[in-house]
């Protein structure tokens, strides 16, 4: 396949609003390197570190500050964001295998090798290098996974980060089967990813969410439902729990240490209710807790996804739809929330040459 020489897509112009979002028909299509693909964006979905790179929330000062991205490094504009990706390869560079030409695949959003090198320290695509927003990205071969499967591009874009971070998180914990395991946030991408994903090892899950999504996450696996608002000792009891998976963070902090069990493991992926936390450092000790702050995938996380996807072991979420050009109303939903599951940028709908 002849690929164009630019491309159509939606690039970030600086930290701000919505407004820093720019739709240009006038993108270099990226050149593969050696044991790079070229991806034909089918679908992408939103999340949000879209919206955090955007404004600037990883920075622990200045929005503009060195460390404004996942990976603690200055964000380069403009910058072409989107972390979930599923498309098809139409283009491979030198030492990657021309076979692989037309396979429809998954990109794994932790990157361990960008522009033919390996990295000491992981990158993420959309943020510390182009992502998804756009007609076509480049990846290394090693990053994108191929997928059979009958689910529409919409459905396999829900996937990459949301059910990665879930899946990783459940593996850094360990958990088991016959586990008791508390999932904050379970209405989101991940939170929604994390219960199917414990529900598949055999938990029991205790999803954290608002009442009118409560029969939505219990089809999808929660053996039981507590409200935000509830005070999570005086309905579950003190030390009643194996794990907790915490999206959420901010104030209920304190009570997510005191349900948990003596040698209990905590593992924490986002802080939608605040970063900062109170922290009695004696219930950190006296109880045996582990902590695990979780963002750079394991190595085996995204191909154990890829098996689940392809048995129909989970099932995509799909909350919306909206046109690439839409990205800002995408965000705007997404930032409402009030839904279950993702949303998802149709990028290009356009059948293959």
């Amino acid at each position: 396949m002849s690929l164009p020489d630019k491309m159509s897509g939606v690039v970030l112009t600086g930290h701000g609003g919505p407004e820093k979002l720019v739709w240009r028909d006038d993108l270099p299509v990226p050149q593969a390197k050696a044991g790079d693909v070229i991806v034909k964006v089918g679908a992408a979905g939103v999340n949000n570190t879209d919206i955090n790179t955007r404004i600037g929330w990883y920075s622990k000062g200045d929005a503009d500050a060195a460390d404004a991205s996942w990976a603690g490094i200055p964000i380069r504009f403009p910058l072409i964001q989107g972390i979930d990706v599923c498309g098809h390869i139409v283009a491979v560079g030198p030492g990657v295998s021309p076979t692989r030409i037309g396979e429809r695949v998954l990109v794994e959003p932790c990157l361990t090798e960008v522009g033919g090198k390996r990295l000491d320290r992981p990158w993420f695509l959309g943020s510390e290098c182009d992502g998804g927003f756009a007609q076509y990205t480049c990846v290394a071969a090693r990053h994108a996974y191929r997928i059979e499967t009958q689910l529409s591009d919409a459905e396999l874009a829900s996937f990459p980060c949301s059910y990665s971070t879930a899946e990783n998180m459940l593996t850094r914990t360990n958990l088991q089967a016959g586990e008791t395991v508390l999932i904050t946030g379970a209405s989101g991408g991940v939170g929604s990813a994390a219960v199917q994903l414990a529900r598949a090892r055999g938990a029991f899950v205790i999803a954290v969410t608002s009442p009118s999504m409560s029969q939505q996450l219990k089809d999808l696996g929660a053996a039981r439902i507590i409200g935000r608002d509830e005070d999570y000792v005086a309905a579950l009891g003190a030390d009643s729990v194996d794990v907790v998976i915490d999206l959420v963070a901010g104030p209920g902090f304190p009570s997510l240490l005191a349900v948990l069990r003596p040698k209990g493991r905590y593992a924490v992926a986002g802080a939608v209710a605040g970063p900062e936390v109170m922290l009695d450092v004696r219930t950190l000790y006296l109880k045996d807790l582990s902590f695990f702050g979780c963002t750079a995938l394991e190595s085996a996380v995204f191909a154990n996804l890829i098996g689940y996807i392809a048995r129909s072991e989970i099932k995509p979420l799909v909350a919306a739809t909206y046109p690439l050009g839409e990205i800002a109303k995408a965000q705007e939903m997404f930032q409402h929330k009030g839904y279950l599951g993702k949303i998802v940028l149709l990028v290009d709908r356009e059948p293959l040459a």
